[in-house]
């Protein structure tokens, strides 16, 4: 199977950042992402209580206590809004399932750990929006779901580097374990922010409910952006940029030139987004904000012709 192949149309930087990467670590991350986005693209169809089941027997093959999944996958080929990359990988899934087996027992059991995370999350976000538009209760259920889809990707990332990296860096594993859930979370909140009015439409709010209440709003108020909410995003957004330090700090600490490119370009998009979002205010909620492809094109040439230097990784942090 070629991983890279199937990662390319349903990925943006991270397919760039994983072809970047030392065969060794490619392999094992390259598959769980793959089996990541294939779970959500299991839980994007439009069938609720389908999707739930689906993602339920997903979980459970990817933890080898479920057969093969295509002739079920298959039935959610072709749904609303699915595109053409995510058709194929439902269509890959056995065969994604299959090259798990096929990875070391390390591998494997550190791709399965994270897989059980990023699946509990998305279910949690299936069954909280049944009931129509609401928010999540408080900042604490917002930074745990950020941990559940993305924060746990930074702790893999670390594990699997720690273990197949030589000198992968002189900081200790703990540390750079808290740098990496803080990069994942600052990421997934980078995505939150900018598909906030997407989600606000399809009855998702992910702002937390006691904020909006102490700034006399109501989840449905935000579809009118009001005035009044600019201070909660500004306040997430800077948690955000928060997270991308810390991604920055965690760069920085990265020996290995490859590896250094790899996981910073994920960051440098992100304050790239960050910054059209601020620009943009309130209006984001109206027009999500994207970077341009060709910006795009340009940071992923500047980062590897420079390697990452760690120089200009701290001047970058230093304006952020």
């Amino acid at each position: 199977m070629n991983e890279l192949e199937l990662l390319k149309p349903v990925s943006r930087s991270f397919y760039i950042s994983i072809r970047l990467l030392p065969k060794a670590l490619r392999e094992p991350v390259a598959l769980a992402y793959l089996l990541a986005r294939t779970s959500d693209t299991i839980a994007d169809s439009s069938d609720v209580d389908k999707r739930i089941e689906l993602l339920d027997r997903f979980a459970r093959a990817i933890a080898g206590k479920e057969q093969a999944m295509g002739n079920d996958l298959a039935q959610l080929r072709g749904s609303p809004g699915m595109t053409d990359g995510e058709n194929v990988l439902l269509e890959a899934a056995d065969e994604i399932l299959q090259s798990l087996q096929n990875l070391s027992p390390e591998d494997q059991r550190d791709v399965r750990d994270l897989l059980a995370v990023i699946t509990r999350g998305q279910r949690q976000d299936l069954t909280r929006w049944r009931g129509g538009l609401a928010a999540l209760a408080n900042a604490d259920e917002l930074r745990e779901y950020t941990y559940l889809v993305a924060g746990c990707v930074g702790e893999f990332w670390t594990r699997v580097c720690f273990r197949k990296v030589q000198s992968f860096t002189a900081r200790m594993e703990a540390d750079m374990l808290e740098l990496g859930r803080k990069y994942g979370r600052g990421l997934q909140l980078v995505n939150i922010l900018r598909d906030a009015g997407t989600d606000l439409r399809a009855g998702r709010c992910y702002f937390p409910e006691d904020e909006l209440r102490n700034a006399g709003l109501a989840p449905a108020d935000l579809l009118n952006v009001p005035a009044t909410f600019l201070p909660i995003y500004s306040r997430w957004i800077a948690e955000a940029r928060s997270g991308l330090d810390a991604g920055l700090e965690y760069s920085i600490a990265i020996n290995p030139a490859r590896v250094r490119v790899a996981t910073v370009l994920p960051a440098m998009i992100g304050v790239r987004t960050l910054e059209l979002i601020e620009e943009s205010g309130l209006e984001a909620l109206r027009t999500r904000v994207k970077v341009p492809r060709s910006e795009v094109r340009g940071m992923i040439a500047s980062t590897t012709i420079t390697l990452a230097s760690q120089s200009r990784l701290r001047r970058a942090r230093a304006k952020l």
